[in-house]
């Protein structure tokens, strides 16, 4: 049982997504995406429009950026950058996103729309990495966590990218090592639920991220490879005591989540795990707070676990 009350994330009520317009398999950049397996289109604008729904049926927002033609991933905007509020000193804050620098060149076009996008909605942009030159980073490796940015590191985020991201928006980040291709980035092996849960995949990592990561939750509800890897149950969102989880999910961790007072809704998103995601790579968070959900830190400071 929690040894204490724990509170609701504060963050998770306001989503960008990317309309799938134009989703389909143009290339293969990990190992769910196969070219002879194409989503069904009508059924991925079905399933899209229910998760939106869903969202705001529990009191979620959505704000909608259109797809290029020619990016079919773009439809995952988890990974188009990370979206904070930063507060300004009076008691006001202002929407600011680190844009993504993808790994693949496939998907680098993403950030020349996304970015005059965010800027038009008010947001200030700024990257550590430009069309192929610095730091590879990508949003659906970030996640805030206690007192830090949690970042995974590896398949697709450069370790270099976590000392810019921590210097750019002044707090501390906390490095793990992903090692599995499969659980490529994140957000396919670590969900915060609260302030003292969160749903993770160790497997994912180098041992001693593993630990690290381990060490950092109270109460974790550790998946195997197996419930991860064929369900995307850690893919989910959380808006205040509701897990939006992919349709299927594992039983054992619904009772769980259940015993924790969390209720789960599922939503069916399978044509979008053809391409190797689902319900959190569709929706970006850009409602985290800096200096509330992630204390500000001097200069930023980065922090991984040592090798061994």
């Amino acid at each position: 049982m929690p040894n204490a009350q724990p509170s609701v994330l504060s963050w998770g009520h306001r989503y960008v997504m990317v309309r799938p317009d134009h989703f389909r398999i143009d290339y293969a950049i990990n190992p769910y995406m196969d070219l002879a397996v194409q989503p069904d289109a009508h059924r991925a604008m079905a399933q899209w429009v229910d998760l939106v729904r869903t969202i705001e049926r529990l009191g979620g927002e959505v704000e909608v950026v259109p797809q290029r033609e020619d990016a079919p991933d773009m439809v995952y905007a988890m990974n188009l950058g990370l979206g904070v509020l930063r507060p300004d000193g009076t008691g006001l804050v202002s929407g600011h996103v680190v844009m993504s620098h993808m790994r693949f060149a496939e998907r680098r076009m993403e950030s020349q729309t996304a970015g005059p996008w965010f800027e038009r909605s008010g947001r200030t942009t700024s990257y550590v990495g430009r069309d192929g030159v610095g730091a590879h980073l990508e949003a659906g490796d970030v996640f805030a966590w206690g007192d830090a940015l949690v970042a995974g590191y590896g398949p697709r985020t450069e370790e270099l990218a976590l000392k810019h991201l921590a210097t750019d928006l002044g707090v501390r980040v906390r490095g793990v090592r992903i090692t599995h291709p499969a659980m490529y980035h994140l957000d396919l092996a670590f969900c915060p639920l609260d302030d003292r849960h969160a749903m993770v995949a160790p497997g994912a990592f180098d041992a001693p991220s593993a630990r690290a990561l381990l060490d950092l939750v109270p109460e974790p509800l550790v998946l195997t490879d197996q419930e991860a890897l064929t369900t995307f149950c850690a893919n989910s969102i959380v808006i205040d005591r509701t897990v939006v989880m992919p349709a299927g999910g594992p039983s054992r961790v619904i009772e769980e989540l259940g015993a924790w007072g969390f209720e789960v809704v599922e939503v069916d998103l399978s044509e979008f795990h053809k391409g190797g995601g689902s319900i959190r790579c569709l929706t970006n968070p850009v409602d985290v707070t800096l200096g509330r959900d992630v204390p500000l830190v001097a200069g930023g400071e980065v922090l991984v676990p040592p090798l061994g």
